[in-house]
């Protein structure tokens, strides 16, 4: 297949996406009946939207539309509420990866689609789905170190499963093996290219920075 722009193979790659399990939803499910879930699941939509600084506590309780109470019942302050938000999506996410894992395909095919997904998750303004950890990448580092480093174990829990499918790739023969590059070394690559190339996308609102990364990454893929 070319490394073309993925929007040849978007309808494709978009229906197969849809059979995994979203980040929202699990939030919402989890969110019947619990209070504490409710306040992270309307927190999770605010955040992925607006951003940390933009949200409120009131406009958290408003949106919930649960007391004052109830709020610090559960959460010492904001900065504590964020972290359980950061948390709770790369908790969420995991079973996303591994809804991926569990396809039977290629391991080049799961790293396809995987940033198949980011492509069409970022472009053109980006998606909840993915809007959370770009969003907060760019505003947080420097105003919560608690919600800074949940983050950074987010990250490595990711690039650990996508340098896994790297490992397997090469292990199949549908992953070409790159000389004198660890597959925890690649990984990182390109995950830090994908999220710089996201924050330069929504700063720059083209669409360039993620086909560029795209281009980059299929070729490494042997696409």
């Amino acid at each position: 297949m070319s490394s073309s722009t993925p929007d040849t193979v978007a309808v494709r790659h978009k229906t197969e996406a849809a059979t995994l399990p979203t980040i929202e939803a699990d939030f919402v499910k989890a969110a019947k009946g619990d209070t504490k879930s409710h306040l992270l699941a309307t927190g999770y939509q605010l955040l992925a939207h607006k951003g940390f600084t933009a949200v409120g506590i009131k406009l958290i309780l408003d949106t919930a539309g649960v007391p004052k109470g109830s709020f610090y019942h559960y959460f010492a302050s904001k900065e504590a509420f964020g972290e359980a938000i950061i948390k709770g999506y790369f908790e969420h996410y995991k079973s996303r990866l591994q809804a991926i894992s569990n396809q039977d395909i290629s391991a080049q095919q799961k790293l396809y689609n995987y940033f198949q997904f980011w492509y069409d998750t970022q472009q053109n303004g980006c998606d909840h789905e993915k809007c959370l950890v770009v969003k907060l990448s760019g505003e947080v580092a420097d105003i919560s170190d608690p919600m800074r480093e949940a983050l950074a174990g987010g990250y490595m829990q990711t690039i650990g499963w996508i340098s896994d499918q790297i490992k397997a790739g090469w292990e199949d023969g549908s992953v070409p093996k790159t000389e004198n590059v660890a597959a925890e070394s690649l990984a990182k690559r390109w995950y830090y290219a994908w999220l710089g190339a996201s924050l330069i996308a929504k700063t720059s609102q083209s669409n360039i920075p993620l086909s560029e990364v795209w281009q980059m990454t299929t070729s490494e893929l042997g696409r």
